[in-house]
């Protein structure tokens, strides 16, 4: 009887010990996820912002960096970092100069963004925009005024190889075309293009800003046409083009008038 006893009291401890093994187990697998979880959602954020920065710049003595996005504006120091929602800039009329007015309960900031070469003081690097920043916090009487340099980040998603599909309301044909449909391969990272016009090939720079899309110093070779070659057409619209919307592998570009060409993307 004391030996039967033995035996389902040591049963009894081996479970016991075995079922706390498993909560252990499970504790440990579900803080592990939890970690996982808030890592990814930080990840996540960090990436988001990175993505929807549409202007960066930065300064030095004391150093700073100032990013602007459709929802936020963030700027910070070494030993500070603001949040301000966004709000639409006052432009100028006369020259490429924005100014955003910024007040929430505890900072007043004024951003000024000019459209004039910029040379970094430490690296010497230069940038095609110069930005001062007048700001103040809590009950400070007096702004603090910073001077540094910044560019318009050109949305990633341009970067890639394009076909011309439609020209000016109609789809392209092999009759306007007869060689070969215009194509560019844009590269935003140094803003510039190259590719097909329809008999020339041809490029150039582009011109980006929030909501803006210019293509510029266009340069062709110079060989000769078909006569129903619409090459001329082309070039004309790529050259009014200021704006641009992508939806459906298709780049759009459009003046005030209308649409002017639609592009595929292509691999």
């Amino acid at each position: 009887m004391r030996t039967l006893y033995c035996f389902i009291l040591a049963g009894f401890f081996m479970f016991s010990a075995c079922n706390n093994s498993n909560k252990k187990q499970e504790a440990v697998q579900n803080n592990e996820s939890e970690i996982t979880e808030q890592s990814d959602a930080i990840n996540s954020e960090i990436f988001e912002d990175t993505n929807t920065a549409y202007f960066s710049a930065s300064g030095t003595e004391p150093f700073w960096n100032l990013e602007v996005s459709e929802k936020q504006i963030v700027f910070k120091t070494p030993i500070d970092s603001i949040k301000m929602p966004h709000v639409e800039p006052i432009l100028a009329q006369d020259s490429n100069v924005k100014l955003y007015k910024i007040e929430t309960e505890s900072t007043k900031m004024t951003i000024q963004i000019s459209q004039m070469d910029c040379t970094n003081a430490m690296s010497g690097k230069v940038s095609p925009y110069s930005v001062t920043i007048e700001y103040k916090k809590g009950i400070e009487t007096e702004f603090q005024k910073l001077e540094g340099c910044g560019r318009y980040m050109t949305d990633y998603r341009l970067h890639d190889i394009w076909v011309l599909e439609t020209l000016n309301g109609k789809t392209i044909t092999k009759e306007d075309f007869p060689k070969e449909f215009p194509s560019m391969e844009i590269h935003a990272a140094d803003n510039k293009f190259m590719g097909f016009a329809g008999c020339n090939r041809m490029n150039g720079k582009i011109f980006f800003e929030k909501d803006l899309l210019r293509f510029t110093k266009i340069a062709t070779t110079k060989m000769l046409c078909e006569p129903n070659n619409k090459e001329a057409e082309f070039l004309k619209a790529l050259q009014s083009s200021i704006s641009y919307s992508i939806e459906n592998n298709r780049l759009t570009l459009s003046s005030p008038s209308g649409i002017l060409t639609v592009f595929k993307k292509v691999d």
